[in-house]
């Protein structure tokens, strides 16, 4: 791949996660608890961490 044609694809790649993250976020704000905006964001934070370990686990154990 030419090195022009490389670089238009990954900024449609970034491009398409920027826009897929401003979604999520949208709608976190709108639908999970909008009426507390500080345990919204600390709720985020725990789930989020806890996928994170779980996941870890998981792919650990598939080594």
């Amino acid at each position: 791949m030419k090195p022009i044609k490389r670089a238009l694809f990954s900024l449609l790649i970034a491009f398409s996660v920027i826009i897929f993250w401003r979604g999520a976020w949208g709608l976190l704000d709108i639908y999970f608890l909008p009426n507390n905006y500080t345990l919204s964001s600390a709720l985020s934070i725990v789930i989020g961490l806890s996928i994170l370990a779980v996941t870890h686990y998981w792919t650990k154990e598939l080594e």
